[in-house]
């Protein structure tokens, strides 16, 4: 009977123990903080500097007329690609080509003049060695044919400049680009004097960018294109969330703007799909190093108060503690943690608002791109 109401006694105490851990362990889990984590990897981030930019065509050419005449031709369409050398207008050229023909008159008759001088002083030089006419004649023939020869020099100027002017009633394109608005219609008059543009051609590729970046940044890409001359450039829109094109960094200006303190540059790009406009307002993004094998986290693992900046490890008993650490670079997904971490530690990444030090957590992975969470075992 002793035997039975020990044993009896002891099966009692042991299911009641193995019922408390139970309950104790239910109500453990039951009170953890659901929380999404991440784990801090090696990895690479490139460094950039970012300043505000101004698209800026290499070229801008505003064709205006370089004589007076009646506008007979327009040869171009608006907003269409003209390529050096293609005509753009035609202007009247009739009264040039008269102009021409005077002057070309003009020198006909005065070549027939000097040939006549030229003529004279032959017959003058001959006969001045058998003494038959005096010294003055041959003197004053002489200085006759220098004047002809001259007036064809002056003629011959003449017939150049009427011949330019016809030229000029064709202007050309001097530059292959994209023609903007009709700025004249047919029939109208224009005058160089009132230096009506004719039309405006804006080289679109190459582009470059304007931007400006802050003395203290300057050093460092003036030392990082000495290593390399093609240093990356990015052209984001307004928001900074697309990337329009990519180029290179093309030159520094010479001097800093003592007002802002900042160095103006310049970038080019290729702008094949012409996606870069004229007095476009963009963000010019300048790689100037990429590091490698670094701490990276998400940012929003990141945590900030007024002292410090800290984040959430969650430790292998499932409770989170808190990790104060150095910040690196940081891009718009991950920042790099420089001290204070390591890789293949846990962070929190969401709930981070219901923690405190030592709170015991419920752990769900963040998916990776394309990925389903994972529940940590």
């Amino acid at each position: 009977m002793i035997a039975i109401l020990g044993i009896g006694t002891w099966a009692w105490f042991h299911e009641r123990s193995a019922s408390a851990k139970a309950s104790s362990a239910n109500q453990r889990k039951t009170s953890a903080i659901p929380v999404t984590a991440a784990v801090a990897a090696n990895g690479s981030i490139d460094v950039y500097f970012t300043g505000l930019g101004t698209v800026t065509p290499l070229a801008t050419i505003t064709v205006k007329t370089r004589i007076d005449g009646e506008l007979m031709e327009v040869n171009y369409r608006e907003g269409e690609i003209i390529h050096q050398g293609s005509q753009l207008v035609q202007i009247d050229p009739r009264p040039y080509q008269v102009q021409l023909e005077q002057a070309e008159a003009q020198l006909a008759k005065d070549q027939s003049a000097l040939q006549n001088a030229r003529t004279d002083l032959q017959r003058y030089e001959t006969l001045i060695a058998r003494n038959a006419v005096a010294q003055q004649v041959l003197v004053t023939q002489r200085s006759t044919v220098q004047q002809a020869e001259a007036v064809i020099k002056t003629d011959e100027a003449a017939v150049d400049s009427a011949r330019l002017n016809l030229t000029y009633c064709r202007p050309t394109a001097p530059v292959t680009g994209r023609v903007g608005l009709r700025l004249v219609d047919r029939g109208n008059f224009v005058s160089a004097a009132a230096g009506t543009p004719l039309a405006v051609i804006t080289q679109m590729q190459p582009m470059s960018v304007i931007f400006t970046l802050p003395e203290a940044q300057v050093p460092a890409v003036i030392d990082r294109r000495r290593a390399d001359a093609h240093l990356r450039v990015d052209a984001m829109d307004r928001d900074k969330t697309r990337t329009l094109a990519t180029g290179t960094l093309a030159t520094l200006d010479n001097q800093f703007d003592p007002t802002t303190g900042t160095l103006r540059l310049r970038a080019t790009f290729a702008n094949v799909d012409e996606r870069l406009l004229p007095n476009q307002f963009v963000n010019a993004r300048l790689l100037v190093e990429t590091k490698t094998n670094v701490t990276l986290v998400p940012n929003a693992a990141v945590q900030r108060n007024g002292t410090s900046t800290f984040v959430y490890v969650v430790t292998p008993d499932q409770t989170a503690t808190v990790r104060h650490v150095t910040l690196g670079t940081t891009n718009a997904k991950r920042s790099e943690i420089a001290a204070g971490l390591s890789a293949g530690e846990l962070v929190v990444t969401q709930g981070v608002d219901k923690l405190t030090e030592g709170a015991l957590v419920a752990v769900q992975l963040q998916p990776d791109e394309g990925g389903a969470p994972a529940l940590l075992p």
